[in-house]
C-alpha cells in the first residue's frame, strides 16, 4: 500500500499562510485532474450557450467552411 506524506509549515515560516510540501508527480495529478475539471466545465458551458442561441434564432446555420469566414 503506498503512503502520501505531507508535512505542513508553521505560518511563521510561511508568512503567507499555510505551506502544505507534497512530491510533484502527486501535485501535477492534482493540477492535471483541475485542468481537466475547468475543460470540462468549459465545454458545458458553450454546449448550453449554443444550445440557446439556437433556441432563440440567434446561433447562424453553417453550410460550408467558407461561411466561418
Amino acid at each position: 500500500m503506498k503512503t502520501q506524506t505531507l508535512v505542513t509549515i508553521p505560518n511563521s515560516i510561511a508568512k503567507m499562510g499555510e505551506l502544505v510540501v507534497l512530491p510533484r508527480k502527486e501535485f501535477e495529478k492534482i493540477i492535471k485532474g483541475r485542468i481537466e475539471e475547468l475543460e470540462e466545465q468549459k465545454l458545458l458551458f458553450l454546449s448550453r450557450e449554443a444550445k440557446n442561441l439556437k433556441k432563440e434564432g440567434r446561433l447562424p446555420v453553417l453550410r460550408s467552411l467558407r461561411d466561418l469566414r
